[in-house]
């Protein structure tokens, strides 16, 4: 058996590998090459570099560069797929209507969900590969009779809670070879394997917005979430005025701009 499993010569092995252009996958990639593994990269072009608002967000026009480096340094095939109108549908789309609901988004969940685990899994199928291969940290540990999910070594890096949504047969799939390692350790492999993005930095924001600008996309896709309006107490006074129902969730407290009250006032609902 294999390092990834498989009861078959690591040649004959067949391994697609979603490559984001950041130092994890990159060394994934190169490392699984380097023991002989079939691989070939996919760089889904998930949103216009030209929108993209985060020079730290994944998957925009430098990143897809960066990914086709590694391809090219270490002699495997890399192919692009546009992936815009999924990620839109199926991340962005979410997104908005979970802030219209009152609630806070993680889109990482949803894009694993739909666009990573659903779509690319299924190109990697099509394309006849034995695996998908990811660069998350999480460890992926198989018995007789089922496979689960487990936080990783490093748990300052640890990714599980953004895969908790996956399914069996997703994870039968799936394969993740970093969870075993310290992200230090990732930093000197990429070094070692002379990676031009050995010292790249980690992506930090949302890959579509940063932390100021998701209230101008939200303000661009559905203005009425950014409608000024009134603060209700339970009994339908008003207490103030607010910003848009875009800047608030339930359960907020602090930044609510309502004072007067002896009592801590709290969002209950949003409607």
């Amino acid at each position: 058996m294999n390092s990834l499993g498989f009861n078959k010569q690591n040649k004959d092995t067949k391994v697609v590998i979603a490559m984001s252009g950041g130092v994890d996958s990159s060394v994934a990639a190169t490392m699984l090459k380097k023991e002989g593994y079939d691989i070939i990269g996919i760089t889904m072009k998930l949103y216009s570099q030209t929108k993209a608002k985060s020079s730290k967000s994944c998957c925009a026009g430098r990143d897809i560069e960066d990914a086709k480096k590694v391809a090219e340094q270490h002699d495997f095939p890399h192919i692009t797929l546009d992936y815009q109108d999924k990620f839109f549908s199926g991340v962005i789309d979410n997104f908005i209507e979970t802030y219209a609901d009152g609630q806070t988004p993680v889109p990482c969940i949803q894009c694993n969900q739909t666009v990573k685990f659903r779509d690319l899994l299924n190109e990697a199928k099509a394309m006849n590969a034995d695996t998908l291969v990811t660069g998350h940290y999480v460890r992926r540990l198989e018995d007789k009779s089922n496979v689960k999910l487990f936080k990783a070594k490093d748990a300052s890096k640890d990714q599980s809670y953004f895969l908790f949504a996956t399914l069996k047969d997703q994870l039968d799939y799936l394969r993740f070879p970093l969870g075993n390692y310290l992200k230090s350790e990732v930093r000197k492999m990429a070094e070692n394997f002379k990676l031009e993005v050995s010292d790249k930095p980690d992506s930090q924001d949302i890959c579509f917005v940063t932390s100021s600008s998701y209230r101008d996309l939200i303000n661009k896709l559905k203005p009425e979430l950014n409608i000024e309006g009134n603060f209700l107490d339970s009994e339908g006074s008003i207490l103030g005025k607010h910003k848009g129902i875009a800047n608030y969730t339930i359960g907020q407290r602090r930044g609510l701009g309502v004072g007067g009250s002896k009592f801590p006032l709290y969002v209950v609902n949003i409607d």
